[in-house]
């Protein structure tokens, strides 16, 4: 036998001769089953913990009244601020997070006495603090860079989350004889509850025609048709019962605010697409960030304030 055979061969005997490992047994103790999960990948068992807390939250202050829903507001307001500055700062944007973050709390604030003048007075003071400070912060030390589109971009934030948000604060200060501030809350959060349900269950049960594919893949146009069907349903009914308007400021004040939650919801889609991000935050367990909730509800805040001033116009 050569010397080559002889090395295979004890190899062989080396590797039948060694015991074999043992069966795996199996653990008397469950495997741990993943956490359900929604279509869009969310926890639902913590993303429906979260909803009731906020609910709970919301129908609180709608209780108390404005004395409670103007905090409620700013402090949803200031985290939203707080979460897209920082998202837009780690993109390389050059924003003054801080200083906006207080100006935004003064628009809010301004609002609560002064209405629209003390919001749009707000407002272009803290446009105009946003454009000096981007020249002089910068100017100080070298020429400003980037500085018509870190600008603009500081004045879009200003205008989509402090002003739109400050109409959802205002809402409560729209009186009626008869009708309190409380009741034209309820009918904006049973507007948006309504659009939001009725979409996703559309959505989910026969959404087959993408909305915007680039943008947003999981909105349909059959999604859109649930939110408009619940939209207007309950904007029919919250004005004709909760404000006592004509029946078809209902259908007005239903169409408007679906159209625009569903443009906050794409806008909000796009710029995360942008940024390169799933969520804003992971501010809301099985929600993602304060944002992600309230993209549609900021710019319909903004439509409904407006047609519920009018109607209570139309009533005097």
């Amino acid at each position: 036998m050569s010397k080559a055979q002889t090395e295979t061969t004890e190899m062989g005997a080396a590797v039948s001769d060694a015991p074999e490992a043992p069966e795996a047994t199996p653990s008397r103790w469950p495997s741990r089953a993943p956490k359900p999960k929604n279509k869009a990948g969310r926890d639902l068992p913590a993303a429906i913990a979260t909803g009731v807390v906020l609910g709970a939250l919301v129908i609180a202050a709608v209780w108390i009244g404005p004395v409670a829903w103007y905090p409620l507001v700013a402090a949803a307001v200031a985290l939203a601020m707080w979460e897209v500055m920082t998202r837009l700062r780690e993109a390389g944007y050059v924003q003054p997070r801080t200083l906006m973050i207080i100006l935004g709390q003064a628009m809010l604030w301004l609002s609560a006495p002064y209405g629209t003048t003390g919001l749009v007075s707000g407002f272009a003071f803290t446009v105009l603090v946003v454009m000096f400070w981007g020249m002089f912060h910068q100017g100080r030390h070298h020429q400003p860079e980037n500085y018509l589109r870190d600008t603009a971009v500081a004045i879009f934030v200003l205008a989509w989350i402090p002003l739109f948000g400050t109409f959802a604060a205002m809402i409560s200060r729209i009186t009626e004889a008869g009708v309190d501030g409380s009741a034209y809350i309820v009918a904006f959060m049973l507007c948006v509850v309504a659009n939001d349900v009725g979409g996703y269950a559309t959505g989910v049960m026969f959404g087959s025609h993408p909305m915007a594919p680039a943008v947003s893949p999981n909105k349909s146009w059959e999604g859109f048709a649930g939110s408009m069907t619940a939209g207007i349903i309950t904007g029919v009914l919250v004005v004709h019962f909760l404000i006592h308007g004509p029946w078809w400021m209902g259908i007005v004040l239903g169409i408007a605010l679906v159209i625009c939650g569903t443009m906050g919801d794409l806008v909000e889609s796009q710029f995360k697409r942008e940024l390169g991000i799933k969520d804003m935050s992971n501010l809301l367990p099985g929600h993602g960030g304060i944002m992600d909730r309230l993209d549609g509800m900021l710019p319909a805040a903004a439509a409904t304030y407006i047609l519920l001033t009018t109607i209570t116009l139309m009533n005097q």
